[in-house]
């Protein structure tokens, strides 16, 4: 049986449904105060309309997530989900708009919450003793000429030339080999902006693998090892030693972003990032199929908002 035909993608009490075992796995909790005691559903109100005998509020299991304020059915909130979720190279919003029947400009709003859904935080170095992090960065999109930044040599032997081409947008992504990803839009790809993250972000203990860019050789010491190819002499592999591993995953986004999205504005770029850093980090090949990873987009919809303004 399709996944799709479950009822809570179409019945929208099932949906409501699974909605509260999702946000409150051990009974309802009021957003407002924090209550779990006495609370009660709102005779002849809305599915899922629930009562705070503590604070006195009303309230349902949309409020303080994604999809509050929402006029758009739960049961179809399900569906964008899960089908923003097992689209490997991503489902467009005209595409959203046909397959759910609501207009595109609902479509497109729904899948940027979803996207906001899939954004983590707080999240510890990667690595450790014994692993592989493989860090690279790409350029993707155009910058208005206007906005574009103006580098300038100052003296250190990195600035005598342009690190990559200054009309493109600059990504850096970090993937530990066998494990997950993290991808970071940055104004341009200058020491200034990369070793911050690349500090930050990479445990001491952990092997440390890029290209021959400069722009690492100034932290690569820091880290168990820093092995490098040399991409300009055709050297993509030395043993264990490549960067490979990131190479693939900016394949999947550009793909996505060229053959599905097509255009995107720089202020939503770290959106999509989050939407193809967690598809990666939900992969198959981690034994994460379609329907846990839906799930796991609806468990990071609770304390996030956006409006259209966004």
């Amino acid at each position: 049986m399709s996944i799709l035909k479950q009822a809570h993608f179409h019945n929208e009490a099932a949906a409501v449904a699974r909605l509260e075992a999702i946000i409150w796995p051990e009974g309802p909790v009021c957003p407002h105060c924090g209550g779990t005691e006495r609370i009660t559903p709102v005779k002849g109100g809305r599915i899922g309309l629930k009562r705070c005998g503590q604070c006195k509020a009303q309230f349902t299991a949309k409020v303080r997530t994604v999809f509050e304020d929402s006029k758009v059915p739960l049961h179809k909130w399900f569906q964008a989900a899960h089908l923003l979720a097992s689209s490997k190279k991503g489902i467009s919003a005209h595409q959203l708009h046909r397959t759910l029947g609501v207009t595109y400009k609902t479509a497109w709003f729904m899948a940027h919450r979803l996207r906001e859904a899939m954004r983590s935080g707080n999240l510890g170095p990667m690595g450790g003793h014994g692993s592989i992090v493989e860090a690279d960065e790409t350029y993707f999109g155009d910058i208005p000429e206007a906005d574009r930044p103006q580098l300038k040599a100052n003296g250190r032997p990195f600035f005598k030339r342009r690190s990559g081409p200054q009309h493109k947008r600059a990504i850096l992504a970090l993937v530990e080999r066998g494990g997950k990803v993290r991808s970071f839009h940055l104004p341009s790809a200058q020491i200034e902006s990369v070793i911050p993250i690349v500090r930050d972000n990479i445990a001491r203990e952990s092997r440390f693998h890029t290209d021959e860019s400069r722009l690492y050789s100034f932290i690569g010491g820091q880290f168990a090892a820093h092995e490098t190819v040399k991409h300009s002499d055709y050297e993509y592999a030395r043993g264990d030693v490549s960067t490979n591993t990131v190479e693939g995953y900016f394949s999947i986004f550009k793909r996505g972003m060229r053959g599905i999205y097509q255009h995107c504005k720089e202020k939503h770029l770290h959106r999509y990032l989050a939407e193809f850093d967690f598809r990666y980090n939900n992969r198959s090949a981690l034994g994460i199929e379609d329907t846990a990873r839906t799930a796991a987009v609806l468990r990071g919809i609770v304390g996030k908002r956006l409006t259209y303004r966004t």
